[in-house]
């Protein structure tokens, strides 16, 4: 996720930020990068608009918030689809799956997401090129496949597999088999970043993205509760990604859309949670406690619906917002010719600034707001693996 406000860094603020516990279940080695440096990478702040520039320049982008692509490997994505003509996606006027649903948001639980959010945070970084974000994508692939044999999805036919990356961390791909092959995809992004000093500060990256990361997890995990949708009865194949180095230009992302577009995979609808937790800046501004509905760079009838499916299924309102381009990694999805949404934690103005930081911590976030997001994500993902697409 993208923002223009920083903390300011001082001396005692960088010492706290390059401390850390040691936590005995995981392997703490100082942070390297995994690949050789590129001189300079191929960004785009436009459609059409592109650049040249090295990766310190990159970061002062970001610190300015300036959205970008990094299209470096990936200069042709969306042209393959694009000769087809724009995919035409009918999603449904109302929900329709309400006497299913229902009785499974009474099954989210709060505690499971601060539990995995505690243990996301406790890296010293999940930047995308270090040793602790590959590390955070093993431990987070490990998660999700004991949330998928918990459940018995596995016997099944469900999967996990790590989508390998060439900067060492891996982004993740959850497949629930439906009738078809037809695809409905959930999204986060699991890296997190310092914008001053990447390789070295912390970046505990509780709300940008462990918020969306945990979220989602927990929503895969009541999913597979509906014995409709865990022994593969419904219309339409449920995947949830967990995408590496989103900070970075959208870069895994961009590679997973790639790779579906290149395959011929027919994805439906595509819903990114990036940023899911804080409400603080709402609440101090007097404002109702929503969710935001971004309505730039979406595709309209996703969007449509998804306003249908806050309205049956949240407890909280939704205020439409705007992020700008390549926000966050529906961004990806758009771009390969896919419809997706992204939904936010408030009015885009009313969002986290401590992300980014040594500051985006656990403890400026509220996990019954998360729960909300939790309870938009069920109720699509259930909603559109029944949907029958034309």
């Amino acid at each position: 996720m993208k923002s223009s406000l920083f903390l300011p860094l001082c001396a005692a603020a960088l010492a706290a930020a390059i401390h850390h516990p040691k936590d005995p279940q995981v392997v703490i080695k100082e942070p390297q990068l995994t690949i050789e440096e590129a001189d300079e990478y191929l960004i785009e702040l436009a459609p059409g608009e592109t650049k040249w520039i090295t990766e310190d320049e990159k970061w002062a982008l970001r610190r300015e918030g300036i959205n970008f692509f990094d299209i470096t490997h990936t200069p042709d994505l969306g042209v393959l689809n694009s000769k087809f003509g724009a995919r035409s996606v009918k999603f449904p006027s109302k929900t329709a799956q309400n006497e299913s649903i229902v009785p499974l948001l009474k099954k989210l639980e709060k505690k499971n997401m601060r539990k995995h959010l505690e243990k996301f945070t406790s890296f010293h970084t999940r930047y995308y090129k270090s040793q602790y974000g590959a590390q955070s994508s093993a431990w987070l692939l490990e998660q999700v496949n004991k949330t998928l044999a918990d459940a018995g999805a596995i016997e099944h036919g469900a999967s996990v597999k790590a989508f390998s990356h060439p900067w060492g961390q891996s982004s993740i791909i959850a497949t629930i088999p439906g009738k078809s092959e037809k695809t409905v995809v959930i999204g986060a992004h699991q890296d997190s970043i310092n914008l001053f000093l990447p390789s070295l500060l912390a970046a505990p990256g509780a709300d940008d993205d462990g918020s969306g990361t945990v979220t989602i997890l927990e929503a895969l995990r009541v999913l597979l509760q509906s014995d409709k949708i865990l022994k593969g009865k419904a219309a339409n194949t449920v995947e949830f990604h967990w995408y590496s180095a989103e900070e970075g230009g959208l870069l895994g992302s961009q590679a997973i859309f790639q790779s579906y577009e290149k395959a011929g995979r027919d994805v439906k609808a595509m819903l990114q949670q990036d940023m899911t937790g804080y409400v603080q800046k709402t609440i101090d501004a007097g404002e109702p406690e929503s969710v935001g509905v971004i309505t730039d760079y979406v595709d309209p009838g996703l969007t449509e619906f998804i306003k249908e499916v806050i309205t049956d299924y949240c407890e909280i309102p939704y205020i439409l917002t705007k992020c700008g381009y390549a926000c966050s990694d529906h961004a990806s999805a758009s771009k390969a010719g896919y419809p997706s949404a992204f939904v936010i934690e408030s009015d885009f103005k009313y969002s986290d600034n401590k992300i980014h930081t040594t500051e985006d911590k656990i403890e400026y976030l509220s996990f019954d707001h998360m729960l909300q997001h939790a309870r938009l994500t069920l109720g699509l993902a259930y909603e559109l693996a029944f949907a029958e697409f034309k």
